[in-house]
């Protein structure tokens, strides 16, 4: 891949944004790859957890220039189809079946604000701007909004998105925007050691099926999302996780997972 590097390291699957002279921006082919590259960490059987990061100053400044003046010569169809691919990323990430952490080293905008959004968990630098400016420029933050208004709610997403203004990483901390705020120089490892615990104490398939659950439920009334929980609950006893971890706590035994 030319703007994405994937590897695997203990279990770990890095993706990692390789664009740093135009700051990781979003374009057809990034969105392309990022996608390309989801589907491998998912089906690949050596990562349960993915890491998402970039190279560079910036995390992701949002969609590329050039690209959003080339937008501007499509047809409806055209841009149609652009939008739904973004979606598409957006959508795999956030229901896929792997827990996703984006490791968030510089500024996080527009776009790559998306992009960190739809993670399960975020890790940043202090130093670190969050922010969905598109208003400002005459776009909407469309696509985004699904994601942003069940992660931290209306009030706060009204005023994220029409006032367009950059919050800084402790702020982004109180929003829930991100998980934690940490010192640059212990980031890395320190996301490296969240993703080991999930590893190491948690079943793979209980977090897939708890985070599936987590997408689905929202989107019932409270009759429809007891029965879907109540359904939900009686497969899982029935999974080979659920028979290992309960004969684990009942001999007092570690799992291994």
């Amino acid at each position: 891949m030319e703007f994405i590097t994937y590897e695997v390291k203990e279990r770990i699957g890095y993706i990692t944004l390789n664009r740093p002279d135009k700051r990781n921006a979003l374009s057809f082919d990034v969105v392309t790859e990022l996608k390309e590259a989801f589907t491998q960490a998912e089906q690949d059987d050596e990562v349960k957890v993915i890491v998402l990061k970039a190279n560079g100053k910036a995390f992701c400044a949002g969609a590329d220039l050039a690209y959003i003046q080339q937008l501007q010569k499509n047809t409806y169809q055209e841009n149609l189809d652009d939008s739904n691919h973004l979606r598409g990323l957006f959508q795999q990430i956030y229901t896929m079946g792997k827990v996703v952490i984006a490791q968030i080293q510089g500024h996080a905008i527009a776009g790559g604000c998306g992009l960190a959004t739809v993670c399960d968990f975020g890790f940043t630098v202090p130093e670190a701007k969050f922010g969905y400016t598109e208003v400002r420029i005459g776009f909407i933050p469309a696509i985004v909004k699904v994601f942003l208004l069940r992660k931290i709610g209306e009030m706060k997403s009204k005023e994220l998105l029409l006032t367009g203004e950059l919050i800084d990483a402790q702020q982004a901390k109180q929003y829930d925007l991100v998980t934690e705020v940490v010192d640059a120089d212990k980031l890395e490892q320190r996301v490296s050691e969240f993703a080991q615990m999930l590893i190491s104490k948690n079943s793979g398939q209980s977090m897939a099926l708890t985070k599936q659950m987590i997408a689905n439920v929202q989107a019932m009334d409270v009759e429809e999302g007891l029965n879907y929980a109540a359904e939900m609950n009686a497969k899982a006893r029935g999974t080979e996780d659920c028979k290992k971890g309960i004969d684990g706590f009942l001999n007092k035994k570690p799992v291994e997972w």
